[in-house]
């Protein structure tokens, strides 16, 4: 293991769209700032990131990528690895040690992680993911709007998804799967909205020519579709967060879980005092954009918190001469007293 003095004021792990802006935003601050980024965005599959104002449309990648030259000019430093642990110095700040041996220092940890997606073992999805499987409206909604969309059932929110998607065409088919059967007043809502149900399991996806063209079910039949919806389990990637003794929160919907995410307040401070978090490892509806905006609200909380202790050891040293001079004097006078034979005879 390679140990190292540099000492960052801000150590960010993750370098998202969340963790380039906090990055950003404290280099503007004058801060020193290291971003540890280990090159596997969340939204890589995806060719486009949406509803991201003055960017829309912009491929993932390249948003990141203008992300950290923007950063880097401000004088964030910028290095691809992984981080293997973190923890608590003695005298304040954290140890980041990546798993390459190199380990740096900082005074305050903002980590942006983000959350895996784990999909169903059901055949093509994972392959398909990005392209034609999707789960937000929000973000690929528009590019397939009036095409026929099938959505899985995975968990309670199925026909929840279904409705949704509804807004954005009028040809959505709801695949129960192995999900329980829905009630009454949702077989309603589904027929008022002119959305089929299809029960039995979903064997895997159809492909063509690198296209999706339909859903095959473990009978054997086939239901056209060009694109289907799925909602995985996103789970925190909380490594890093667990080695500083903070362990994710399970999101149910129901008895359901969802996914897992790491608590903070609002403006990303988590239980352990100087690690923030910002982004999907925090929010895992937080979208891009979104992603940006907590990251932003994270740094400048930093930067006050940098702040407040630069301000207490300005005062501690301010005060310190005097105190050594005010020692100074009572010690002259003991010893004078001595030496005057006033000294007090108990």
């Amino acid at each position: 293991m390679s140990e190292t003095n540099q000492r960052y004021d801000v150590v960010v792990i993750g370098g998202g769209a969340a963790g380039l802006s906090g990055a950003l935003a404290l280099a503007r601050a004058r801060r020193s700032v290291l971003v540890i980024d280990a090159g596997s965005p969340r939204n890589a599959p995806a060719s486009h990131a949406h509803n991201y104002l003055g960017r829309e449309g912009i491929p993932p990648l390249e948003l990141l990528a203008i992300g950290r030259a923007e950063a880097a000019d401000y004088g964030a430093e910028i290095a691809r690895g992984e981080v293997a642990s973190a923890g608590k110095l003695p005298g304040g700040g954290f140890r980041v040690v990546r798993a390459d041996g190199e380990v740096v220092e900082a005074r305050r940890l903002l980590v942006t992680t983000g959350i895996v997606d784990e999909l169903p073992p059901v055949r093509g999805l994972a392959e398909r993911w990005g392209n034609e499987v999707l789960h937000c409206p929000y973000c690929h909604g528009w590019e397939v709007r009036d095409r026929p969309v099938g959505v899985l059932a995975l968990s309670p929110m199925a026909v929840h998804q279904a409705l949704l998607w509804r807004q954005w065409t009028d040809d959505v088919v709801l695949f129960r799967h192995e999900q329980a059967d829905f009630t009454d007043e949702e077989y309603e809502q589904l027929a008022a909205r002119g959305i089929s149900v299809v029960e039995g399991a979903v064997a895997g996806l159809e492909v063509a020519d690198d296209r999706l063209t339909g859903v095959r079910l473990a009978g054997g039949t086939v239901i056209p579709r060009e694109a289907v919806v799925v909602q995985p389990r996103f789970t925190a990637r909380s490594a890093v967060l667990e080695s500083l003794g903070l362990a994710p929160t399970e999101m149910l919907m129901g008895d359901h879980v969802i996914g897992s995410y790491i608590a903070a307040d609002p403006s990303g401070a988590t239980e352990v005092p100087g690690v923030w978090v910002a982004g999907n490892v925090a929010n895992l509806m937080e979208q891009v954009v979104g992603a940006a905006a907590a990251g932003l609200k994270a740094a400048s909380m930093i930067n006050m918190d940098l702040v407040a202790e630069d301000t207490r050891r300005a005062v501690d040293a301010r005060r310190a001469p005097f105190s050594a001079e005010a020692e100074r004097l009572v010690t002259e006078r003991v010893l004078g007293d001595r030496r005057h034979g006033l000294t007090e005879t108990r």
